[in-house]
């Protein structure tokens, strides 16, 4: 052994009674209740002893009671020094109790006193302590020497074996409580995800539909600056009403997705296409179902591309190409370009930067940047 296994504490798990079944616990009580019982009453019987050695002996009984149960106490605890010193104490009245004519549990009391030390504490501290309390159980036990050594050997090897199964039961105990903190860590951690994804669907979704908003508002009040007439104002008005509802719709949906309840995404972007002029959509390969999180990349690069093109080349013509793959899903949004709109220098330029985070959480990529006519964004998310 190592000089650190000579000088080291069973584990407190090991020595408290924790993940010790009920039933065990019920069976070791009433084993030592009756062993007690029994010895007790043997003891009594067989000894002519007068009325004060009947008291002394009850005396030491309860004392002997009080010290198990502090030296269980101190142990628990990894006290050394008060430890041994309830053993001695153990030990001392073992010694007196055999020269009162208490021979049997004097006999008892040294053995268990050992096989308690070696059990419960280091074995640096348990074996003199051993070796002390099965010294005075050979000196005075009367059996043939080798039925002595056969007792005091078997004594040995059974603290030990209970000082190992302790221990195992301890290690059980704190492999337990890990694997609890882990699946609670874990817990809290899908919870996190979980709350990061609602809080980013809903800022996707409110970012959308009101920067959309804002286009339309901004150049109404553009054109109350200039005078222009009130049908043309009202125009951008009631745009900016129907992008309120697209919103309120927008949101519908973000919850509908969030409870696993999502139109296929060639849809979400037919309908998406229909409310800009001059946007079409094409779909190629194999149609597959998204995954959830995928599907939802898709459709908010979609709506994030399209507003930024209404944004900053108003009247353009936008394609929206989905590609469906073997391995990943792709898609092209591209407008035509022109002269930059009014609106072209509003708005804080998080919706690039929003974009890309989302396709990198997902292990895709985002790449956007102008192209021969106008600007593109690419997004590539593995399905």
């Amino acid at each position: 052994m190592t000089e650190n296994a000579w000088n080291r504490w069973p584990s407190r798990e090991a020595l408290s009674r924790e993940g010790v079944p009920r039933a065990r616990r019920a069976l070791a009580w009433t084993t030592r209740a009756l062993a007690l019982g029994a010895l007790i009453a043997s003891t009594f019987a067989n000894s002519h002893l007068h009325a004060w050695g009947a008291a002394a002996g009850v005396v030491g009984i309860l004392v002997c009671a009080v010290a198990a149960r502090a030296f269980w106490r101190t142990t628990l605890e990894h006290r050394l020094l008060p430890s041994l010193g309830l053993l001695a104490l153990l030990l001392a009245i073992a010694t007196v109790g055999q020269g009162m004519g208490f021979r049997v549990p004097a006999l008892v009391l040294w053995c268990g006193c050992a096989i308690s030390a070696i059990e419960r504490l280091p074995l640096a501290a348990a074996l003199p302590v051993a070796s002390v309390a099965l010294g005075a159980y050979a000196a005075v036990n009367n059996d043939v020497w080798l039925t002595t050594v056969a007792t005091t050997v078997g004594l040995v090897l059974g603290g030990y074996v209970l000082r190992l199964d302790a221990e195992a039961r301890g290690s059980a105990h704190r492999l337990l409580a890990q694997e609890r903190a882990a699946r609670l860590a874990e817990a809290e951690s899908a919870a996190l995800a979980e709350r990061t994804r609602i809080a980013r669907e809903i800022h996707d979704v409110l970012a959308h539909s009101l920067s959309a908003q804002l286009v339309h508002l901004e150049a109404a009040r553009l054109l109350i600056e200039r005078g222009a007439d009130r049908e043309t104002i009202l125009e951008r008005v009631v745009a900016a009403r129907g992008m309120a509802r697209e919103g309120l719709a927008e949101t519908r949906q973000a919850l509908s997705a969030l409870r696993g309840e999502m139109s296929p995404v060639e849809d979400f972007l037919s309908e998406l296409v229909a409310t800009a002029d001059g946007a079409e959509v094409t779909v190629t390969g194999e149609r597959q179902a998204l995954p959830a999180e995928a599907s939802q990349a898709v459709r908010r690069v979609a709506q994030e591309a399209l507003t930024n093109a209404r944004k900053h080349a108003p009247g353009a013509k936008v394609h929206v190409r989905l590609v469906y793959g073997e391995h990943e899903v792709t898609l092209d949004v591209r407008d035509s370009g022109g002269p930059p709109g009014e609106l072209s220098g509003s708005g804080a330029g998080y919706g690039l930067l929003g974009m890309r985070e989302r396709a990198e959480l997902l292990g895709g990529s985002l790449d956007a940047g102008p192209d021969e006519e106008g600007f593109v964004v690419t997004l590539k998310v593995p399905v």
